[in-house]
């Protein structure tokens, strides 16, 4: 593939799984020889630490109509050969640019999440445009099979230009190898890794940890956000508080994992779930609930424990399984490799070159 510019548009590298994925797909995009840049509207430390030291960077005016202004102006100044952005307010205000720059055709878009999770104003905007924007773009990419199928069949996605890549969560050369023997010897510890957010359910998580009849079994939760403080006084009410541990935020939480016998995730909205895959390639079980994106990471139920979405009984019951027999790692991070930073790079290449050849000269018309 010969040398290719790419510019990447995120609002911000805060510490959530869209932010993480864009800056090592730009991390190794720029290891493989590509130029590129990367743009934000305003700088945050969570996920930059993941930006290899190749990838220029730029911070964008603060203002939406600055930023807009501003895009459009680096398109017109830096013509790269392809333009990505991720999340709804990003893709809104991508897609603007890129219209008015005459750079549409180039422009990648990438959706990672249902639009409930995304409920402000101009995020709302930027998704449910989604009809439009998805025949403006060269491609737009959903981050899993549920998630295309959702944007074609509710929100009027374009069918030929939406594709699936999955998210990149790992290097193979991160994760040591893990055997039966070694998940057998860790004591019986729980992890979850993510955001404190409604949607993440983690009291329902809580509820069923405290009915886990496991001697010693001690959970971890990895993350933070706009619930910790209610999850710290149920915690507290529960009489967990020397059973739980709040470790906050960590931008590479590899130590948790490999302290841990289980991952567990109890969300009721999730497109894909990288801690999912994340877990399988550190060869741990995974217990979670049945949301679209974990369903389909554990092929329905053939690479972790399924359980139904709010089910206290059900959640803690399989965690005491989990934790009594972590079973065979190797099928796991078998599963994994389909997650893998290489692969979905690849994917994305060839998305770019695809659209390189659909549109030899940018331009801005609907089709």
């Amino acid at each position: 593939m010969p040398k290719r510019t790419f510019l990447f548009y995120m609002p911000a590298l805060i510490g959530g799984g869209a932010e993480r994925v864009w800056a090592l797909l730009a991390s190794e995009f720029a290891r493989r020889g590509h130029d590129v840049l990367f743009v934000v509207d305003y700088e945050a430390e969570e996920n930059k630490g993941f930006l290899d030291p190749r990838v220029r960077r730029l911070t964008l005016p603060r203002t939406h109509f600055g930023a807009t202004l501003g895009l459009l102006r680096l398109l017109r100044r830096e013509r790269p050969d392809v333009s990505l952005s991720g999340l709804g307010v990003a893709n809104l205000k991508h897609m603007i640019a890129a219209f008015f720059a005459g750079h549409a055709r180039r422009a990648i878009i990438s959706y990672h999440g249902f639009f409930a999770s995304e409920n402000r104003l101009l995020s709302r905007l930027g998704n449910h445009g989604s009809w439009l924007f998805t025949r403006l773009c060269g491609r737009a990419i959903a981050v899993s099979d549920g998630l295309r199928n959702t944007l074609i069949e509710q929100h009027h996605a374009s069918p030929r230009r939406t594709i699936r890549i999955y998210n990149p969560v790992f290097s193979p050369a991160d994760i040591t190898p893990v055997t039966v023997e070694d998940l057998a010897k860790r004591p019986p510890h729980l992890l979850f890794v993510g955001r404190m957010h409604p949607d993440k359910d983690l009291a329902t998580l809580v509820s069923a940890f405290a009915a886990v009849k496991t001697p010693g079994a001690r959970l971890e939760l990895v993350g933070d956000g706009p619930q910790r403080a209610a999850l710290e006084a149920q915690v507290k009410a529960l009489g967990l508080t020397d059973r739980v541990t709040f470790s906050g935020y960590l931008a590479d939480p590899t130590e948790a994992y490999a302290r841990a016998r289980c991952l567990v995730l109890t969300s009721r909205l999730e497109s894909f779930g990288n801690v999912v895959a994340e877990g399988l390639a550190h060869g741990l079980p995974v217990v979670s609930t049945a949301a679209a994106g974990p369903l389909e990471i554990l092929d329905q139920g053939r690479f972790g424990a399924i359980v139904p979405i709010g089910d206290v009984p059900a959640l803690a019951k399989a965690l005491d399984a989990a934790l009594a027999d972590p079973g065979d790692p190797v099928p796991r991070i078998a599963r994994a490799a389909l997650f893998s930073i290489d692969k979905a790079t690849d994917a994305y290449l060839a998305a770019a070159e695809a659209v390189i050849t659909e549109s030899p000269a940018a331009g801005g018309s609907a089709a």
